[in-house]
């Protein structure tokens, strides 16, 4: 990586990103989007004891949705903290998650339409669940980045005109192109080239060292906190490795 990095945000809200890193090695853009994956701790599910459940469902079947259900996860929690959430519903209803009351209100349901169990005349299902910290590279359901890619960004040149005969063949590509120092998503031209440029030669090449990421988090926090949460990660193990190599 070199010395000065630039990052430029295209798109983004609470919950997902699309956004460009310049001045970054394969290596490194691969090393961000594995950690943003595995390497940043979200509380989730662990232990449940199930007081009632005389739904159709086993409380294996129960214990394993409520640990896929994504929980918000504080920045101070530690990875001993333990955080209980309880629930009791009584048909005939839809146990949601919603429905889950936790000890400490930091901690919620990312999501609170989250269908748990359909309960029928007469069902009930009463537990208390506790989560703990941990990471995406132990158990998927730790995992706080759901939807995490990149890709080379793509600079286009238009050349000449094509001649009187020659057809307009659709040339897909898709994220976002620069053209000009100018940033443009691909989306706004159907992902073809031909609709963009018609009638031109195009000539699209890979900008070295620059990538487009597109991130998504499940809720348990916001795309700022993944993004920073899972550099610095990169930050320690760097500074863990050059210790070790002083040694």
């Amino acid at each position: 990586m070199t010395d000065e990095y630039e990052v430029t945000f295209i798109e983004r809200n609470e919950r997902s990103a699309t956004f460009l890193v310049r001045g970054v090695t394969p290596a490194f853009a691969n090393g961000i989007r594995r950690a943003m994956i595995a390497d940043v701790p979200t509380l989730s599910v662990d232990t449940v004891r199930v007081i009632e459940n005389s739904s159709v469902m086993f409380d294996e079947q129960i214990a394993l949705r409520l640990g896929l259900i994504p929980l918000t996860t504080p920045d101070d929690y530690e990875p001993d903290d333990i955080v209980t959430l309880a629930i009791d519903v009584e048909g005939p209803a839809t146990a949601y998650s919603g429905d889950l009351v936790s000890s400490d209100d930091q901690v919620q349901p990312a999501d609170v339409n989250v269908p748990i169990i359909e309960l029928k005349e007469g069902q009930r299902l009463e537990l208390e669940a506790d989560a703990g910290l941990g990471y995406g590279k132990d158990h998927a359901k730790y995992q706080g980045g759901v939807a995490v890619g990149y890709r080379h960004l793509q600079r286009v040149e238009i050349g000449a005109e094509k001649g009187d005969y020659e057809d307009d063949d659709p040339q897909i590509i898709r994220g976002v192109i620069e053209e000009d120092g100018e940033l443009i998503e691909t989306e706004s031209f159907d992902n073809d080239l031909s609709q963009r440029y018609p009638g031109k030669e195009v000539t699209v090449e890979d900008v070295p060292n620059a990538f487009v990421f597109d991130a998504e988090t499940d809720g348990s926090m916001s795309i700022d906190e993944l993004v920073l949460k899972a550099v610095e990660t990169l930050r320690i193990r760097a500074d863990e490795l050059e210790d070790a190599v002083q040694l």
